[in-house]
């Protein structure tokens, strides 16, 4: 049975002052994968230590399925919290075979040794590795090793399933093709699922909710959609995939949200009009532009809102991702055409509002 999972107000402190976790909040609700997305030192793998037992947290409160397993003075063990972990590196036992590995998942439901054999041996067919059960984790490739992680946590069926970054060692291609995998098995089963990485793409393919992390706090929770096309941040922004961001004048903010970007230095050519999520004042701002927001077109075309110059170009199959430098505002990068432009060549850069996000400039020093 999948299990709901509350955090409130959490916080975790390290000895000698330094605090990973800063009154972190949220409600996952049952069966939901939920992925914690944030760079190295977010705080995001403390989280997950925190949900499965291994860390004590500071302050706050954590319940699973109902159950409060922390806070001022309880302290559930991991052993005890009827959940699964998917380790970065694996974790197997190097002496026990493949199919042992899985089977010990199933030590404490009081199986017999041919109930758990069998599924075991079931569950590893499951992940595609039933010739290879009686193989030790020497004789796997990282792949299959974490293949064998994935069937241990599955076969214990809990109602929840924590993944500490579980595919960070693999080639890219293993990536994608376990990535999709885990997705199906995850979700077949049924289990809650939360999910740590710092990779913007795998997030959001994965998720049915993203959590952001940013020193210690969560910054934004909300679905892939909504963090992409809402950002509530710059950081959130950057994190999540820019081509890149101008400094640019905001000006007047009418009643429907939409805010007025003025031509500014010799890289503009027609003035901007873009939503803004936050309040905005006239005045100095910063744009962010998605890839998804940028389009190559020519000059002549009349309709384009910058113009820069080709900086490099790379082939991607579907055609061609350009970097292009715009005078006296710097380079912009993944400019999508369907056909190449050269080095060097003056083009016009036409801006999807869609795409394109502004805040308020920052203070200085901040």
């Amino acid at each position: 049975m999948a299990e709901r999972i509350v955090v409130d107000d959490l916080s975790k402190s390290y000895a000698g002052g330094s605090q990973a976790l800063r009154e972190v909040s949220l409600d996952v609700g049952p069966g939901t994968f939920l992925v914690l997305l944030g760079p190295s030192g977010s705080g995001k793998t403390t989280l997950i230590r925190c949900l499965a037992g291994i860390e004590r947290i500071s302050t706050g409160k954590i319940t699973i399925g109902g159950v409060t397993v922390a806070d001022g003075q309880v302290h559930v063990p991991p052993e005890q919290r009827e959940l699964s972990m998917v380790f970065q590196d694996y974790a197997l036992w190097p002496h026990l075979t493949a199919a042992d590995n899985v089977a010990f998942a199933l030590r404490r439901r009081r199986l017999s040794r041919a109930d758990c054999r069998t599924s075991a041996q079931a569950m590893l067919d499951r992940v595609g590795l039933g010739a290879l059960g009686r193989r030790y984790p020497n004789e796997l490739s990282g792949g299959e090793q974490q293949r064998v992680a994935l069937a241990r946590a599955l076969v214990a069926g809990t109602g929840l399933i924590l993944c500490d970054e579980p595919l960070s060692n693999l080639d890219a291609d293993l990536r994608e093709r376990l990535r999709v995998e885990i997705a199906a098995l995850v979700r077949d089963s049924g289990a809650t699922t939360v999910y740590i990485t710092h990779d913007q793409a795998e997030a959001f393919a994965l998720a049915d909710r993203v959590g952001v992390l940013e020193h210690g706090r969560l910054v934004q929770l909300g679905t892939p959609e909504e963090i992409y096309s809402q950002p509530a941040s710059p950081f959130v922004a950057r994190f999540t995939g820019l081509s890149g961001e101008l400094r640019v004048r905001a000006g007047a903010c009418d009643a429907a949200g939409l805010i007025d970007i003025e031509p500014a230095g010799p890289g503009w050519a027609s003035p901007l009009r873009v939503a803004a999520r936050e309040r905005v004042p006239r005045g100095g701002a910063l744009l962010m532009i998605r890839p998804t927001g940028i389009a190559l077109c020519d000059t002549h075309a009349g309709d384009h809102h910058l113009v820069g110059t080709v900086a490099d170009v790379a082939f991607r199959g579907r055609g061609y991702e350009h970097a292009v430098d715009v005078h006296g505002h710097g380079r912009l990068t993944g400019v999508f055409a369907p056909l190449r432009a050269a080095r060097g060549d003056q083009v016009g850069l036409r801006l999807d509002t869609a795409g394109c996000h502004v805040f308020a400039e920052p203070a200085a020093g901040s």
